[in-house]
């Protein structure tokens, strides 16, 4: 435990000053239920989310408030933190119950909240200054990259709908089914005067991003 912890350090060359913090930052509740990484995750979702969004003010300081929003999104987001974790294989130190000792694969999610973790962890170890930087190294290509912007499908639907129909996109929830763990949400969306497009997501939001994609490349794309 204490050999790959080490390991880390080296990879992403820091020392902490206490271990332990590092250590609890790579622990998932599986391994321990009461000494484990979700609070210090929660606090590393907020540094990240401020270092970025000052990042980008200082970037763009003309830019509109809704491009921001969408630059900022997709820099924060578990997709991204995911990416980015893996780069530096995160994965290999992250402490998860294995009581037979197999390979097993690690779930995305559990993979970005590491992260968030090990943020939170370096803030608490090194202060603000010092993870700032350590964002921002990790973090550079992909701010670079945030100067052309990805406009999602909902926002492109919503943008042909008004602009040919002269109004919203109608979504339609029409399931949530699967147990809590792993719902799977199937959500119908409609134009004026079209047949409802249906897809599925693992999330609401996620269905309705694949609903309108659907619906885009069913209209818009012939």
């Amino acid at each position: 435990m204490k050999v790959s912890s080490i390991n880390l350090e080296k990879k992403l060359k820091l020392k902490f000053t206490d271990h332990k913090i590092l250590i609890k930052s790579l622990t998932h509740k599986s391994y321990n239920s009461l000494n484990n990484n979700e609070k210090i995750e929660f606090l590393g979702d907020r540094v990240l989310g401020l270092v970025i969004a000052k990042k980008l003010l200082e970037i763009y300081p003309d830019e509109r408030e809704g491009i921001l929003d969408k630059k900022f999104a997709s820099l924060v987001n578990k997709k991204k933190c995911v990416e980015i974790a893996k780069k530096i294989e995160l994965e290999k130190y992250i402490l998860f119950f294995n009581p037979k000792n197999k390979k097993i694969i690690i779930e995305d999610k559990v993979i970005a909240d590491c992260l968030e973790a090990l943020i939170g962890a370096i803030y608490l170890d090194k202060g603000m200054n010092f993870v700032e930087k350590f964002i921002l190294n990790l973090w550079s290509e992909h701010i670079t990259a945030s100067v052309v912007t990805e406009i999602d499908a909902k926002t492109k639907l919503q943008e042909h709908s008004l602009k040919i129909f002269k109004v919203l996109p109608i979504y339609k929830l029409i399931s949530n089914t699967g147990p809590r763990h792993k719902p799977l949400f199937k959500v119908a969306v409609k134009l004026e005067n079209t047949k409802f497009f249906t897809a599925v997501g693992s999330s609401k939001k996620d269905a309705e991003q694949n609903a309108a994609t659907l619906c885009i490349e069913s209209i818009f794309k012939k």
